[in-house]
């Protein structure tokens, strides 16, 4: 049996350096949200018989005079684009048309939709919904099968702490690379958090049955014999939705990249904390509780 609940504190400093980089990006930078929820257009189009670099598609759309907040390919190899921006009128739209047959491409218009601010605003009300009562729903649950509150409010403690440096790694990258946070970034955060939950009732199962089963040791080695125990299954499983991930990351298109990244950030988080936060907070919980 190894030793890890030894490091704990090693493990929180290196959680609270993240965590500290993750606040001060979302104080300063905050995040950059697309289209989908500041409203604007949203165009999918294809230009035929002749191949564009995404800097002089961009650069013909700042010459009619439409503002881009975003454009990517929806797959590395084909002629199909996405092109978000602020509301575009018609008389830009056909400048940008004409732009693109003059320098030798055929333009073919995929969808063209608009999205208003009120629009915007509403859907933002309903993420903010679905993410709270996403994680009401886990916090009943895990408070349901262990019956305990320091099992429930650890598990929480560290589903959030995957949530905000997921949160603060692409406020980084909105800032530097212009990023945008869409509908699928929040499918994103959802099911890293259900994911981050789950991997971490492995491990506090695995302590409750060792509580029940086993006697004569102290609560840390209970943790230990838990982590030790269930640590290869939890690399494993994780590796192997990583090596997927790395897979679309780099042969999926530019409309899911940053999906994909979001889903790869939160997978490996959400790995370490189970072990190496979730399990260390029940030690200083128990800790604290024997010192009243």
């Amino acid at each position: 049996m190894i030793n890890f609940m030894r490091f704990r504190y090693f493990y929180f400093a290196f959680s609270l350096l993240f965590i500290i980089l993750s606040v001060f990006g979302l104080v300063f930078w905050g995040l950059k949200p697309s289209v989908e929820f500041t409203g604007g257009t949203q165009i999918k189009f294809e230009i035929l018989n002749f191949k564009f670099e995404i800097e002089e598609i961009i650069n013909l759309t700042k010459e009619s005079g439409i503002e881009v907040s975003n454009l990517t390919n929806e797959t590395n190899s084909s002629n199909s684009y996405i092109l978000r921006a602020k509301e575009i009128s018609q008389d830009k739209y056909s400048e940008f048309q004409k732009k693109i047959i003059d320098a030798g491409g055929e333009y073919k218009e995929i969808s063209f939709e608009s999205v208003g601010p009120v629009v915007g605003k509403e859907l933002v009300f309903k993420t903010i919904i679905a993410v709270v009562l996403g994680s009401l729903f886990i916090l009943f649950y895990v408070a349901r099968q262990f019956k305990n509150p320091m099992f429930g409010v650890c598990a929480i403690l560290a589903m959030f702490h995957d949530s905000i440096i997921l949160l603060g790694v692409f406020s980084f990258l909105g800032h530097f690379r212009g990023v945008e946070i869409d509908v699928l970034f929040v499918t994103a955060v959802l099911t890293i958090l259900s994911f981050s939950v789950h991997d971490t009732i492995v491990v506090y199962d695995r302590v409750r049955e060792s509580i029940k089963t086993t006697k004569g040791i102290s609560f840390v080695d209970l943790v230990n014999k838990a982590v030790t125990e269930t640590l290869s299954r939890s690399f494993n499983n994780s590796m192997t939705i990583i090596f997927m991930l790395l897979t679309l990351f780099f042969l999926g298109g530019d409309s899911i990249k940053w999906f994909v990244l979001a889903l790869l950030v939160g997978t490996i988080s959400g790995t370490y904390s189970s072990t190496f936060t979730a399990a260390p907070l029940l030690v200083i919980w128990n800790e604290l509780k024997k010192r009243k």
